[in-house]
């Protein structure tokens, strides 16, 4: 990994969100150069679903090399925030640098996201993330290298990142407003900028999201912090960047990424809002199952056979599976599809020669999911990706992830049987 360096050494950072996950993560790479840690964060008392408080990160803090101030904050708390900042400049003489870590999450869209979940995640990411900002820049004036580091997306407007949680979208998308306009209202001042990874990284929230086996495909915030690290030993005039992790830390010279793999050589899942070029737009809204808005749906698509879509992927998979099939999957799934074609529908994968049918299955199934029947067809035909399906809330998945997986390679035979 990233070596320290011991340029953040003597250095106060102020982090939001930092009882655990990334911001932990961040905080720890801090304090093995000697930094002094602001932990600010809500849980005082241990969760009983997520795991560490800001006094066990606290702990770890000062394990590392670090001194550490715990903090209850809650951001959405102008005084809260207030006090923890004239805590850590009477326990520390000043802040150096502040990271925006703290977030909410709901990937639903807009009629199934209560405004109470709005006003949370737009409460936490966009006015948390402006309000303790404001609060923290006349200290970091002060400082001789002073750094604001949002954890926050590039600012992507491709639709198919807004349609299916609008809410988060706006939310997430605000903390990188902050970064574009206040990197240019304290340029010369104070560098400020924006750290995203490029696949999923493990947390107690992606858990939470992905179910069991989900950390697999996932990244450890090890990679976070070492960007965040190399970021933040830049001097001040390093501003206004919306930075990927992996492409940053390539910039570094760092060669091995397995290192920072959960399980080493498995597929990874992409992370949100990333395209690879704007030219890239239009074919890859197609990949993901939308429609650019600019380009009208082809007068020349296929007409859905007699027996509906569905019916008729399930014919092929009838076509496709076989005893070799089962042995190489064992497990047995369920879809529950909305829209034009509302059904549950089964497919068993670890009896015999396997079977489909309309249904729940014989037996309880290994993994259940969830999604459009517009998007199931696409996904079985190679229209739309399943990891992309996944991660753009497109398709929602209980169960066994690893068998979810291997489905996967179900959709290959399929697409080479021309469905």
């Amino acid at each position: 990994m990233l070596q320290n360096t011991g340029k953040l050494a003597g250095c106060t950072l102020f982090i939001t969100g930092a009882s655990r996950g990334i911001g932990k993560a961040i905080a720890l790479k801090a304090a093995r150069d000697g930094a002094n840690i602001v932990i600010a964060a809500k849980t005082a008392e241990p969760h009983p679903k997520l795991p560490g408080t800001i006094y066990t990160a606290a702990q770890e803090v000062e394990a590392a090399g670090g001194k550490a101030l715990p903090c209850v904050v809650d951001i959405r708390d102008e005084r809260q925030i207030g006090d923890a900042v004239q805590k850590a400049v009477d326990a520390f003489g000043g802040i150096d640098i502040l990271v925006n870590n703290a977030s909410a999450i709901s990937l639903t869209g807009t009629l199934e996201t209560p405004m109470k979940k709005v006003d949370l995640m737009l409460g936490i990411n966009l006015r948390g993330t402006y309000l303790t900002s404001k609060l923290v820049i006349p200290h970091l004036l002060k400082s001789r290298n002073p750094h604001i580091l949002n954890l926050s997306p590039p600012l992507n407007l491709n639709p198919v990142w807004f349609k299916n949680h609008t809410a988060y979208t706006m939310a997430k998308y605000g903390m990188s407003m902050c970064v574009l306009g206040m990197a240019e209202e304290f340029r010369g001042q104070i560098a400020v900028n924006a750290l995203w990874p490029r696949t999923a990284i493990q947390t107690a929230a992606m858990d939470m999201l992905g179910g069991d086996g989900v950390g697999k495909q996932c990244r450890k915030a090890d990679i976070i912090a070492d960007a965040a690290y190399a970021i933040l030993s830049r001097p001040k005039d390093y501003t206004g960047h919306f930075v990927v992790d992996e492409d940053f830390l390539r910039e570094q010279g760092v060669k091995d990424f397995d290192q920072y793999a959960v399980q080493p050589g498995h597929p990874l899942l992409p992370d949100f809002f990333l395209d690879e070029t704007p030219e890239s737009l239009v074919e890859k809204m197609e990949q993901h199952g939308a429609t650019p808005a600019f380009k009208p749906p082809s007068s020349s698509s296929p007409t859905p056979t007699s027996g509906g879509p569905v019916e008729s992927t399930f014919d092929v998979i009838r076509g496709v599976i076989n005893e070799d099939v089962v042995k190489s999957t064992q497990g047995v799934y369920q879809f529950d599809l909305s829209g034009d074609h509302t059904g549950v529908w089964f497919l068993d994968l670890k009896t015999g020669s396997g079977s489909v049918g309309q249904g729940e299955p014989p037996a309880k199934a290994d993994v259940v999911m969830k999604m459009d029947s517009s998007d199931f067809s696409k996904m079985f035909s190679g229209q739309l990706k399943p990891t992309m399906a996944f991660m753009s809330g497109k398709l929602k998945i209980k169960g066994d992830m690893t068998l979810a997986i291997k489905l996967e390679k179900l959709m290959n035979r399929m697409n080479k049987a021309k469905l």
